[in-house]
């Protein structure tokens, strides 16, 4: 396969991985939202915890990007690299807090 067909590939990947991102994100801004409104189990930490777990995630993709780059990637893959700390973090706290379900009575 051509270097052109993998950078598509790439270009690709990297726009569905940034939507699945966002649409993690926005869902762990809502329950967190119920959550703050009493809807929504939560941990007593989660308030802390929204605040503190964004400076590890972008340090993590700064680093992850920056490998990428010193490696010889080409930026769709330096930027898919980036993605993968970020979106891993979107995804486990989706998964997290959609466990604790909704507070009843």
């Amino acid at each position: 396969m051509s270097a052109r067909y993998d950078v598509q590939v790439q270009m690709m990947r990297l726009g569905v991985q940034t939507c699945m991102m966002l649409v993690e994100a926005q869902w762990v801004i809502t329950l967190r939202l119920w959550g703050m409104a009493g809807a929504w189990n939560v941990s007593a930490g989660e308030n802390r915890r929204m605040v503190t777990e964004k400076t590890t995630a972008l340090t993590s993709s700064a680093f992850a990007t920056h490998a990428a780059l010193v490696g010889g990637a080409g930026p769709a893959a330096a930027a898919l690299a980036g993605m993968k700390p970020i979106r891993t973090r979107t995804r486990a706290n989706a998964r997290r807090l959609t466990k604790r379900g909704p507070r009843l009575g």
